[in-house]
């Protein structure tokens, strides 16, 4: 499993001298490189792909519009359950059977969760078109249609 933790976390401002909150996650690794404290209520599962060479998130979590974030943790969760898949695949069946169930198993709450999210975010994005018809299109495109 390619699984990490990022949070945001604290740095001294050089021109202030006070205490500020990065805009981007980042595992502990490059917290402490960087000098920062993690705000640990922050914690973020992400799969190991969404990490740069220098331990900072890549993909934004908190756009301008809640629909941005879930697609985030959508992308997240569905990066997570291939991570998986790719691994059980690998495993032997008779002899490593348990640990290819156990990921199989994860994969699918993994795969769940996203399909919640998404019908969240569809459902959101329809509300606020005032169509809540539309929800269903919403999820099979993944945006609003454009009108004709």
């Amino acid at each position: 499993m390619a699984d990490t933790y990022v949070y945001y976390f604290t740095i001294l401002n050089q021109r202030t001298g006070e205490s500020m909150l990065t805009r981007r996650r980042a595992t502990l690794e490059a917290i402490k490189r960087n000098r920062g404290e993690p705000v640990f209520e922050s914690q973020l599962e992400v799969d190991l792909s969404e990490v740069d060479s220098s331990g900072f998130l890549v993909r934004s979590v908190g756009g301008s519009h809640p629909a941005d974030e879930l697609w985030g943790e959508i992308r997240s969760l569905n990066l997570r359950a291939a991570s998986r898949e790719r691994e059980a695949l690998q495993l032997d069946e008779y002899s490593e059977g348990p640990r290819r169930h156990v990921l199989d198993l994860e994969s699918r709450e993994l795969r769940k969760e996203a399909e919640r999210l998404q019908k969240k975010r569809s459902d959101t994005l329809a509300a606020e078109l005032g169509h809540p018809e539309q929800a269903a299109e919403i999820k099979r495109f993944g945006t609003s249609p454009t009108p004709e």
